[in-house]
């Protein structure tokens, strides 16, 4: 079986460019598992966002649009004091993790797409904790069956001293790892990783790199 590991942020708008790459891999490698690790991108910002930081973001969103014509809203990141904070967005992710441990892994990727569409293509605040809530339940409810999840559970376990833990250790293990940029996949092999993408990358280029290191 082939072993992957996702570094990333719901909020790294190359991370949601990313996102059909990494899904046609998987729809080539069935056989895959892939465990999901937050990545930080922002974590505990609690500046206030200017105008000028605003127009420099969603400049990069542009150049994200243009490589891989995914929507963004123009609404993103326009709420009154709103502070692109990114722990909240990857803590929720770490919550789902925490309430549907019988999921796959790579079912629960779903969550992290729901987030990455609700702030880019929707333009949602993904730091409140309440939409994110609901977000992750919808997300969650079309994999399990509807109603398996509830948003009032759900923000119970997002604001708890265990899930704030478990979101910062998953931080401190890509510092560990040395990834600074996201995205980032890894592929586990002969007991060790191997970087298969530090940033952006296509499809065809994971493939090759997967195959190279295992025929090795």
């Amino acid at each position: 079986m082939t072993q992957l590991i996702y570094v990333a942020d719901p909020m790294c708008s190359w991370c949601y460019g990313f996102g059909p790459e990494l899904q046609a891999l998987l729809e080539l490698m069935p056989e895959a598992s892939l465990d999901i690790i937050v990545g930080g991108l922002r974590a505990y910002n609690q500046e206030i966002m200017g105008e000028e930081q605003r127009q420099t973001i969603r400049g990069h969103w542009t150049h994200v649009a243009e490589a891989t014509g995914l929507p963004f809203a123009a609404t993103g990141m326009t709420q009154e004091g709103f502070k692109y904070d990114t722990e909240p967005a990857c803590r929720a992710v770490v919550a789902s993790k925490m309430l549907a441990d019988h999921l796959a892994s790579v079912q629960l990727l779903s969550v992290f797409r729901a987030i990455q569409h609700a702030f880019y293509a929707e333009g949602k605040d993904v730091t409140d904790l309440h939409i994110l809530s609901d977000i992750a339940v919808h997300a969650l409810n079309e994999i399990d069956g509807a109603e398996s999840f509830d948003a009032s559970s759900f923000y119970e376990t997002l604001v708890s001293p265990m899930c704030m833990a478990d979101t910062r250790q998953e931080f401190e293990q890509c510092q560990r790892w040395g990834i600074r940029g996201f995205p980032a996949l890894l592929l586990v092999h002969d007991n060790a990783l191997h970087m298969i993408a530090s940033g952006f990358t296509k499809t065809a280029a994971l493939v090759a790199a997967i195959q190279d290191i295992q025929k090795k």
